[in-house]
């Protein structure tokens, strides 16, 4: 009976939010419980949770630009916001939406249950001191909230005067948020000690991480290249995974460049991280899903660790001899719950944590293995998931258009400063003339070459000149499509023209449109275009 009610429940869920909810309070959260979890890894999810809206993790050394970057989203000063080249942010910053402009301290913020935050009263007084949500209401703000935190410093010193555990508290956050953004100066690249075990203890979260190399416009071109290389090379010592981290090279504050020679780079790169932070609202609830799935294979692995050193344990006597020999042989156990289970050795915990952690633990009480609290599991993430996953789909095409709005992304969406306005397909988009006109005394000189019948060339003919430009069949093909206006199989003089343009447009490194706009349609077809 208990079985066949597991299978019903999904049909239940009126969102995928209210999905996960129940799934982790039925399914996941008694399996956590029962092999506690929440002291090994991390808290127990909260609803705001599961409501919150997608959260943006600014992390970095001291004066790489981190609320000046959240100031020129948002194009607005926010409560609490220093800025200056001393280490000015000493707080953890929740820049979220608010009707009215104000500071909520940290010991309010962590008992408000509409906030995700209740959970970080475990970092006690020394963080909430050192923790505040400032509101405001502001139109970026409506999508995305933004988490301010305090510029990393080196040395030992300022690492103990924090009064808690600032790794620990980043990695809260990282398990929470749907982006990451580590940003760096391009005049200050060396990665403290701090900053090396923050980005470590984030390792679990690389999907999420996002490299934004920062004050780029205040250095040449040729100083740009060495320092990019040299940020890749360091982050390749410390994020240990074969892929790339993505990293985007700009200036982001509302000042004039210093060196405008890469102004280009900057407004393309400037531009590809705008629509990756505008993509989070729409892919929130996967993230969510996504870090569900990874904390459920976590909270598996969990019950199989605490279970079999339950196992071994003895009833009576030499319990704290024994528990030791287990702690030392950890890696042995590990091996064989991997091998036993089928388990794959990157879903288990960092061996020497765990190790340090189980030094606390009594493990007279810890739990036996229960099959069922397993099996709820493996049910849900063997059928529930999957139909969250197709409810999830379902969401994202009934709000298409769900983006974040508003602040420094408005300024590039249209326009003449719209990115890519006047170039490529888009040149002469504002001019009287047809632009083709330019070069078409050229492009009429090869046309004539052709011999045309009745002023048209075939398109074995037009192939052969095409084919000169060294463009693949695919690009070529497109381009004729696009130029062979009234769809005749034949080029006239100004189709011609026009393809030559197109394939000009292509060589310049830009993309061909999807179809034809209007300004590069021919003058003597535009009539008929219209009626069409």
């Amino acid at each position: 009976m208990f079985r066949k009610n597991l299978k019903k429940d999904p049909e239940l869920f009126q969102n995928v939010a209210e999905g996960l909810r129940r799934l982790y309070r039925t399914k996941l959260f008694p399996l956590e419980d029962t092999y506690r979890f929440h002291d090994f890894h991390s808290p127990a999810l909260e609803d705001a949770d599961f409501d919150n809206k997608p959260m943006v993790l600014l992390v970095g050394q001291y004066s790489t630009g981190k609320t000046t970057f959240i100031r020129h989203l948002m194009e607005q000063d926010f409560p609490g916001m220093r800025i200056g080249p001393e280490p000015t942010t000493d707080c953890f910053i929740a820049v979220m939406h608010g009707e009215q402009e104000g500071v909520i301290p940290g010991n309010a913020l962590v008992v408000d249950p509409k906030k995700p935050f209740r959970k970080l009263n475990a970092f006690g007084n020394a963080f909430l001191n050192r923790f505040m949500c400032a509101q405001l209401p502001n139109p970026v703000l409506e999508s995305i909230s933004i988490i301010d935190t305090p510029g990393i410093l080196s040395g030992e010193k300022q690492r103990i005067s924090r009064g808690y555990d600032f790794a620990a508290v980043l990695e809260w956050f990282a398990e929470r948020v749907d982006r990451i953004i580590l940003l760096f100066d391009a005049h200050k690249l060396d990665i403290s000690d701090e900053f090396s075990e923050v980005i470590r203890a984030l390792k679990n979260h690389e999907d999420k991480m996002r490299v934004v190399l920062n004050k780029a416009d205040q250095i040449s071109t040729q100083q740009l290249m060495r320092v990019y290389g040299a940020l890749m090379w360091s982050l390749g010592k410390i994020i240990n995974t074969p892929e790339v981290v993505r990293v985007y090279i700009g200036s982001f504050w509302a000042q004039p460049l210093l060196v405008p020679d890469n102004r280009k780079l900057f407004e393309a790169e400037e531009m590809d991280l705008f629509l990756d932070i505008q993509s989070l609202p729409r892919n929130a609830s996967l993230r969510k899903l996504n870090d569900l799935i990874k904390r459920a294979r976590l909270a598996k692995v969990q019950a199989y660790i605490i279970s079999s050193l339950k196992k071994e344990m003895p009833s009576m006597f030499g319990k704290e001899a024994k528990k030791k020999e287990l702690i030392a042989n950890l890696g042995e156990i590990y091996t064989r719950i991997e091998k036993e289970h089928q388990i794959s050795p990157g879903d288990f915990p960092n061996l020497a944590k765990m190790q340090e952690l189980l030094n606390g633990q009594d493990f007279t009480k810890f739990a036996a293995l229960k099959p069922k609290l397993l099996e709820a599991v493996e049910d849900m993430l063997a059928n529930d998931i999957a139909r969250l996953m197709a409810m999830v789909r379902q969401e994202e095409a009934s709000v298409p258009s769900q983006s974040v709005k508003g602040g420094a992304f408005e300024g590039t969406m249209s326009g003449p400063f719209g990115h890519g306005y006047g170039e490529g397909a888009s040149e002469g988009i504002d001019e009287l003339e047809w632009v083709v006109g330019r070069d078409k005394p050229t492009y009429d000189e090869i046309f004539y070459t052709l011999s045309p019948i009745n002023g048209k060339v075939s398109g074995a003919a037009a192939k052969k000149e095409m084919l000169k430009s060294k463009l693949p069949n695919t690009v070529l093909g497109k381009i004729w499509k696009l130029a062979d206006v009234d769809k005749d199989g034949l080029l006239d003089d100004e189709e011609f023209a026009l393809a030559n343009h197109l394939i000009k447009v292509k060589l310049e490194g830009h993309e061909l449109p999807p179809s034809l706009p209007e300004h590069l349609v021919p003058p003597s077809k535009r009539m008929s275009a219209q009626e069409a």
